[in-house]
């Protein structure tokens, strides 16, 4: 009788100690590591190839950005280096918060910065928006 009760406190004890954390999971958010995942792919775009990118959409982009307007592109590096890496130029707008454009010198990837005097776009993948 003894070792049928331990038993069924060791099975216990053991769902418990299972359970409660994937009791917990399903309220939190889950792990970053769940659906953040790096791509060892080479995105690059080349001279002549269409970029899309992300602004704020607010007058300031208006006014100071232009179609057939010259971005230069920078990449910051994970030691937080700024380096120039390219130009775009732009082609059009695309709704309230995309610009799309055309890499007109070296090679930008997504995550570049397009700068023009104080305004800032963000590159995305070329296949994200398709106008």
């Amino acid at each position: 009788m003894k070792r049928k009760i331990t038993r069924i406190l060791i099975v216990l004890l053991f769902l418990i100690a299972v359970g409660t954390p994937l009791a917990v999971f399903a309220v939190s958010y889950p792990p970053a590591s769940l659906y953040h995942h790096e791509y060892t792919a080479e995105t690059a775009m080349k001279t002549g190839e269409i970029v899309h990118m992300f602004h704020s959409g607010t007058d300031d982009v208006k006014q100071a950005i232009h179609p057939d307007d010259i971005l230069t592109v920078y990449r910051i590096n994970p030691s937080c280096e700024v380096k120039m890496v390219g130009k775009i130029r732009v082609i059009s707008y695309i709704g309230e918060t995309y610009l799309k454009g055309e890499v007109f010198a070296g090679e930008i990837k997504p995550d570049d910065i397009a700068k023009k005097g104080n305004v800032s776009c963000l590159v995305i993948s070329a296949g994200m928006c398709n106008p």
